[in-house]
């Protein structure tokens, strides 16, 4: 029964936008038996990407309520699924793989899951990788020369602005990669989060609580250290990570792709003026993508390799570096919420169609009437 329920709880997370593909050495589910207990994994796969109070779920899944309720405290406790207060009860939804139980292992990694994980990216990021990114790029303060050209969901600093309750937790990538050996020195604590994101994690210790003046700082801080800021890719973010190219997960696997440009969600891309260039250097230390080279002592752009993050303008001593706004033809539509982008990408890969999402509404309409008649 163990081997069955981890091979029904992996096709479960590949059924989400998310994605979670097979692989032929199994990685995916040495994975989830480090993560999962078998009645844990029992219990994961009947929760959806709605969510639902525990009785419902109970009544699914054919458990006791009281005992529904305690493993899925337990297991949102583990980061295994997604939990949210409303009006002071508890409801509970599907978690994807990334973004979503990796990042809530932040507080649980072992030299194992680092491992797994590692050797699992690749997969999950090529067969998930969509005309709809989970993630966006969004340029660095004062990197863009025009301000009005920048719309409020493109600015990091208006994004922060726009909460009233922000979490910072260490960011993961830094973490595992320090955890094997590989890390850097930029700063770890740095990933924010936001409304009922922020709520989750610190519901659940993964990170602490603080102000918009100190989540501004860490923006910053972040510019200074050279972090490219990514967002969800939603206009209202949940988030934003502060990612290096030798650590993230993300970027990682962005950087191996011949043309990066084309695979992520910018509105930007830099311009260079190789006669105003010093050949300094500086900028080829903070490009994450190595888009940019000095040939002849002076800068050259591969316009391919650009992701717009800002950060090689914010500290160019000539002024050679500019962010230009790409024509709208070559700009991915920003969807207006997450449920949006999961929408979008759930269908982009085929696990779904209106009627099907329709379909998983009613379900739960249902089972939540049926589940009120079952307890009185």
């Amino acid at each position: 029964m163990p081997r069955d329920v981890y091979r029904r709880l992996a096709q479960h997370l590949d059924n989400l936008p998310g994605g979670f593909p097979p692989t032929e050495s199994g990685v995916e589910l040495r994975i989830l038996r480090q993560l999962f207990t078998p009645e844990e994994a029992e219990l994961a796969v009947h929760l959806t990407l709605l969510s639902e109070e525990p009785r419902v779920i109970a009544r699914r899944a054919k458990l006791p309520l009281e005992e529904t309720a305690r493993r899925l405290a337990e297991m949102e406790k583990k980061g295994l699924v997604y939990g949210e207060s409303i009006r002071g009860h508890m409801r509970y939804m599907a978690a994807q793989y990334v973004v979503g139980i990796w990042e809530y292992q932040v507080n649980r990694l072992t030299p194992e899951i680092v491992e797994d994980t590692d050797e699992y990216l690749p997969a999950l990021f090529d067969a998930a990788w969509q005309e709809t990114p989970q993630l966006r790029t969004i340029p660095v303060g004062q990197s863009i020369s025009v301000p009005s050209e920048v719309l409020p969901y493109e600015q990091a600093e208006e994004l922060v602005r726009a909460q009233d309750r922000i979490v910072v937790a260490p960011c993961i990538c830094r973490r595992e990669r320090s955890m094997v050996g590989e890390g850097c020195d930029k700063p770890e604590e740095t990933c924010l989060s936001f409304g009922r994101g922020a709520d989750y994690y610190q519901r659940n210790g993964l990170g602490r609580p603080i102000d918009q003046q100190e989540a501004l700082e860490i923006l910053k801080q972040a510019e200074e250290a050279g972090l490219v800021l990514q967002p969800g890719n939603a206009k209202k973010a949940m988030f934003i990570c502060c990612c290096c190219g030798c650590c993230c997960g993300v970027l990682r696997n962005v950087k191996r792709h011949p043309r990066p440009a084309t695979i992520v969600s910018t509105p930007f891309v830099a311009a260079a003026d190789a006669e105003t260039c010093k050949g300094c250097g500086i900028c080829l230390e903070r490009c994450q993508m190595e888009a940019l080279s000095l040939v002849d002592g002076r800068i050259a752009l591969d316009e391919d390799r650009c992701i717009g993050c800002g950060l090689c303008v914010t500290t160019c001593p000539a002024g050679a570096l500019t962010l230009v706004r790409k024509p709208t033809s070559e700009q991915r539509p920003v969807p207006r919420n997450i449920a949006g982008t999961m929408v979008k990408l759930w269908r982009e890969r085929g696990r779904t169609t209106l009627p099907d999402l329709l379909m998983m509404v009613v379900r739960s309409k249902v089972d939540r009437l049926l589940a009120k008649r079952q307890a009185r």
